[in-house]
């Protein structure tokens, strides 16, 4: 290869995204979370999505064990709950506005949109395993301004 790791990651990075914070119960009841910006569609019928996480994350276990989870797609005033969820060692949901989803899985307040999946399948690559859930619910807030990362940045507002 002629790149390095580092520049394989701030090559991606050019690739500018929406954020998301992932959600669920464990098999114990225990609230697990975390943000993600590697959110994806996969298929109209039946509704599918995907994204994915490090093998090597302390919150592999909990969504391995979820039958269900959430995807919380972030609004531009929620950069905080973003920047919060993806810190290590803390209780991220303490002082999060959220609900019990109709699946179950926890559902983050004020977000632009929610897809509630059930856990369909799950495939190790790389690094990563990569999740694909079934949208059994989803809604959205019409013309609410998204959160968007882009070159290691978080961005709240779009020039006009």
């Amino acid at each position: 290869m002629t790149f390095t790791p580092d520049d394989f990651r701030a090559t991606l990075g050019q690739f500018a995204t929406g954020v998301t914070i992932v959600t669920a119960r464990d098999v114990e009841g225990n609230l697990v979370g975390l943000t993600a910006n590697s959110f994806n569609s996969v298929s109209l019928s039946p509704p599918l999505v995907l994204w994915s996480l490090s093998r090597h994350s302390t919150s592999m276990p909990g969504f391995l064990s979820a039958g269900h989870y959430a995807i919380n797609v972030l609004a531009a005033d929620q950069r905080l709950l973003a920047e919060r969820f993806a810190k290590k060692g803390i209780d991220r949901f303490e002082g999060t506005p959220w609900r019990p989803g109709l699946t179950g899985a926890p559902v983050i307040e004020g977000a632009v949109a929610v897809f509630e999946c059930s856990h369909r399948s799950q495939y190790d690559e790389g690094d990563h395993v990569i999740f694909v859930g079934e949208v059994q619910h989803c809604r959205r807030r019409v013309g609410a301004a998204p959160l968007l990362f882009h070159g290691g940045r978080f961005f709240t507002d779009l020039p006009i």
